[in-house]
């Protein structure tokens, strides 16, 4: 099916082939950049497979790395891969647009269509002023990011390393990356509270979706903003507030995590601990040393992810959302699945359904082989592939031991991830168009 595709001239390609080729290419293009000599600091070249897993990585705004990121690549390296995590985290459409209002060249419908599969909109209409906004929120949330940690690491770095090294993490938290340059990394910024707070900001704002910040932006009251907005407001702060308590529960007498922080400290880490699987895979504890009742609760805040049209990866909060909507719907005997007096179209709960089930088999799938190509154990793959998924960069320790097969399957993991589960699916597969016609209705017994 991969043949096929690329057998395919431009105009015979759907959207969502288009996508998934054009993602393919830019990662390629980082590997081969990052396997320039003067991209690592260590003599020769990194080899092709590491490279193109930390490209994908950074492309797929994951974070999982094979290499330390600070101390295996020079800052041409590091430059490489800040551009790549930019050019994932808005999408390539996004930056391609933007490229176009430069030369002042005119979007077309084709193209428009493509924007509207990569920001994952209802409707074709305002996409190009919906790019102005999103460029310009990110301009705008990645310099305010940047200024402010640029001042608190003035205290620790010159003025030039602290203005590159914030730069590089306002980047990487707004994109939900999770690619640091302190090499381990925000393990000693434990206690920081403008630290730890300014890159939970950035990625929760680049977490819950573009659509959402403009509906913020525009001050509309509660109860005039979409469906969407709510559902994603309901969500992201149930998980975020929820994740904070049991984390803390769960690891509060930790000696080798949180046990012998402050109590303030124990909360700041907890609540930084269940944002952070919104997709964004920085930590200020110890991911290895998690107890396994916290980790498998984080794999569970991982698969959720953040929201749809924005730089995070996971089924997305809606998904979630709508497949609780109407699980609750069908206990209470309701025929129509309503959320916040609205009623759900069959359509998008079948589809909340595909996404579901398309990535529980892809994370199945590739755990049960990690499980036979590795030596770690269940809990840690089962990990290390929902953090692939979910684009999170969340690790136990995992990554840099996987073998070349395992490198394989979480780079694939990534990227399916990245370009969504459903896509990826549409893209190879074929499309049988049928008649009008209808079957013939049966009922069958389940449960």
């Amino acid at each position: 099916m991969f043949k096929k595709i690329m057998e395919l001239n431009l105009a015979d390609m759907s959207t969502s082939q288009i996508l998934v080729t054009g993602y393919f290419i830019i990662i390629l293009t980082g590997a081969l950049l990052l396997m320039l000599p003067n991209a690592t600091t260590n003599p020769g070249s990194l080899s092709f497979l590491n490279a193109l897993f930390t490209a994908t990585s950074a492309t797929c705004v994951t974070g999982l790395i094979v290499v330390n990121t600070a101390a295996a690549f020079t800052t041409f390296g590091q430059l490489v891969i800040m551009a790549l995590i930019q050019i994932g985290g808005l999408g390539i459409m996004t930056m391609s647009t933007m490229v176009a209002f430069v030369i002042g060249k005119k979007i077309t419908l084709k193209e428009r269509l493509i924007i509207q599969e990569d920001l994952n909109q209802f409707k074709i209409s305002g996409l190009v002023r919906l790019i102005r906004y999103v460029i310009g929120f990110t301009l705008l949330f990645e310099g305010i990011g940047a200024l402010i940690m640029f001042i608190r690491l003035l205290r620790n770095y010159n003025a030039l390393r602290a203005f590159y090294l914030a730069t590089f993490h306002a980047i990487s938290a707004f994109n939900n990356a999770g690619f640091d340059l302190f090499g381990n990394s925000l393990e000693s910024f434990t206690g920081d509270i403008t630290i730890n707070f300014v890159v939970m900001i950035l990625i929760i704002l680049g977490g819950i979706g573009f659509g959402v910040i403009i509906e913020i932006f525009n001050f509309k009251k509660f109860k005039h903003l979409s469906l969407q907005t709510k559902i994603v407001f309901l969500i992201s702060g149930f998980l975020i507030i929820f994740g904070m308590v049991v984390i803390f529960g769960f690891e509060f007498t930790n000696p080798e995590t949180m046990g012998n922080l402050k109590f303030g400290d124990k909360m700041l880490s907890s609540l930084f601990l269940s944002v952070t699987p919104r997709t964004a895979g920085f930590n200020t504890v110890p991911t290895g040393s998690l107890r396994n009742s916290t980790l498998f609760f984080i794999i569970i805040l991982m698969f959720i992810g953040a929201s749809p049209g924005s730089t995070g990866g996971g089924i997305k909060t809606t998904t979630f959302g709508i497949m609780v909507a109407t699980l609750w719907n069908l206990i209470i005997g309701k025929k129509d699945v309503e959320i916040f007096n609205r009623q759900l179209e069959k359509e998008i709960i079948f589809k909340a359904l595909a996404i579901t089930m398309i990535s529980a088999f892809l994370v199945i799938m590739v755990t049960i082989i990690l499980t036979i190509t590795e030596q770690n154990n269940f809990i840690d793959i089962l990990f290390e592939t929902v953090s692939a998924f979910g684009t999170v960069g969340l690790s136990t320790g995992v990554t840099p031991t996987l073998s070349k097969i395992g490198r394989i399957l979480i780079t694939f993991t990534m990227f399916a991830g990245r370009v969504g589960p459903l896509t990826f699916a549409v893209a190879f597969a074929e499309r049988e168009r049928k008649g009008t016609y209808h079957y013939p209705s049966e009922d069958v017994m389940v449960g």
